[in-house]
């Protein structure tokens, strides 16, 4: 158990700094780049939940089907449900124009989204903190 301990930690630290780096952008005008990161800050919390079970490997994208795997056993995490389907819309079209039926992200995504997008990827992670917490 303390190798899964140690790999959920690993990932959950890059999932901070991966929201410090959305909260940069939000703050800094970047809206597209910070819904794609903060997207990328919950999969890695959610990732950091699934070793802590003594997975092996955690492959996949999608936070709803990450959130499904976390969730085996866990009734606690059921309500980061709405904020899965919400985040895992920004990682493709946040990243690529022809994700898009016109423009270009840059443009197109709002500071609404990316203070939204930051606010539930913290939820995230501050789930998978109080899991990990020392009990």
């Amino acid at each position: 158990m303390k190798a899964a301990r140690s790999e959920a930690e690993r990932w959950l630290r890059q999932a901070e700094s991966d929201l410090a780096f959305a909260e940069l952008g939000a703050r800094e005008g970047f809206p597209a780049q910070a819904c794609f990161t903060s997207q990328q800050a919950a999969e890695k919390a959610l990732k950091a939940i699934v070793y802590l079970s003594g997975a092996r490997f955690v492959p996949g994208h999608s936070l709803v089907e990450l959130l499904a795997r976390a969730t085996t056993g866990t009734e606690g995490l059921l309500h980061l449900r709405d904020s899965a389907r919400q985040l895992d819309q920004y990682y493709i079209p946040t990243r690529y124009p022809n994700g898009l039926p016109g423009g270009i992200p840059a443009e197109v995504f709002t500071d609404a989204q990316a203070e939204d997008a930051v606010g539930r990827a913290r939820a995230f992670i501050d789930t998978a903190r109080t899991l990990l917490s020392p009990r």
